[in-house]
């Protein structure tokens, strides 16, 4: 089984949850922008909840599907469209062979995830099927997809395959509105535009008017922002106490490093392994599918959290995605029974 990439889209690229067990050798995690997106699209299709996808930022591809397949957009930024007919985010669709699937772009977030059942079945290069473009690893030979393009598509497990066959007959959605349009995050988050953070560990590094700005201010994405990270804009630069040079240490997703300008970056998921820059706060877990969603031009603030409250928050969205997981495997279960 393939699908056909007949317009490849502002970029469209391979991933999964990363590459991991590696940052030691310099080779970064990567995988996808949203992971709770990702997550939610594959249980929609009955894939492993790490199977590979198509993650699609700002503008979406243009997909013939060779063989009728079942798929699931999920996240933000675009609609998914089957011959011209709109259909919900979050919604298993069971496209027929032939038919094209486009996307128009919303008018808020930044990035959609689309699952398809036996998932993207290009080959794994260090565990991983996400596409690293810096160093042109991984996904499909290691760049974002372009017209003419041929992925493959995993074999769907036996037991799927009457599911498969009924919704190919029936038609599509099979099911719509398993999850909300978006993130967990939205569930356990009060603002849009508030990202929650814990001071890290060169917090004491900065003035205290700096400390006290970082969490009063606005802070704009700007345009040459990327998977790598995010660089921002506040109403007044961060300074630091003193100007003294840092050993470079292990950084992470959500780590908001402050060169000498003052302007922060926060680093996404392809973030290199260590940064010399101080890490002045570290953005909560919870909140970083939010900020994946932002786009160029996006402003939010920073609110101070503790580590403990970061941790729960953490857990409560980890207990609302298993609730999803039960309640998508509940729903199959029902449509089959009619």
């Amino acid at each position: 089984m393939s699908i056909s990439i007949l317009k490849g889209g502002l970029l469209t690229t391979v991933q999964d949850l990363g590459r991991k067990g590696y940052l030691h050798q310099g080779v970064v995690e990567g995988g996808a922008m949203d992971k709770l997106a990702l997550r939610s699209a594959n249980l929609a299709v009955k894939n492993e909840e790490g199977a590979a996808c198509l993650e699609m930022t700002l503008l979406g591809p243009t997909i013939l599907f060779k063989q009728a397949s079942l798929i699931c957009v999920a996240g933000k930024g675009m609609t998914p469209y089957i011959e011209g007919k709109p259909y919900p985010l979050g919604a298993a669709i069971s496209v027929p062979a032939g038919q094209e699937l486009t996307f128009k772009t919303a008018r808020q977030g930044a990035r959609a995830y689309l699952a398809i059942a036996g998932g993207i079945d290009v080959p794994a290069v260090l565990g991983s099927r996400s596409t690293y473009l810096r160093a042109k690893l991984g996904g499909f030979a290691g760049r974002k997809l372009e017209k003419g393009d041929l992925l493959p598509i995993g074999k769907v497990a036996k037991h799927l395959a009457p599911l498969l066959k009924k919704a190919d007959k029936q038609g599509c959605p099979v099911v719509s509105n398993w999850h909300v349009n978006g993130s967990l995050s939205d569930s356990v988050s009060l603002s849009e535009n508030v990202v929650r953070a814990i001071p890290g560990s060169h917090f004491s590094m900065f003035t205290k008017e700096s400390q006290t700005n970082v969490f009063d201010m606005s802070f704009t994405i700007q345009n040459n922002s990327d998977r790598m990270g995010y660089r921002l804009q506040g109403e007044a630069p961060l300074l630091r106490e003193t100007k003294e040079e840092l050993l470079s240490e292990a950084v992470t997703f959500g780590t908001v490093q402050v060169p000498l300008d003052g302007e922060p970056i926060v680093l996404m998921a392809d973030r290199q392994s260590t940064g010399g820059y101080p890490r002045m706060l570290q953005v909560a877990a919870v909140d970083l599918p939010k900020l994946a969603q932002m786009r160029p031009g996006d402003a939010f603030s920073f609110e101070r959290i503790t580590l403990e409250e970061a941790q729960y928050l953490f857990l409560q969205q980890e207990m609302a995605m298993q609730q999803r997981k039960v309640g998508i495997a509940l729903k199959w279960t029902e449509w089959l029974a009619r």
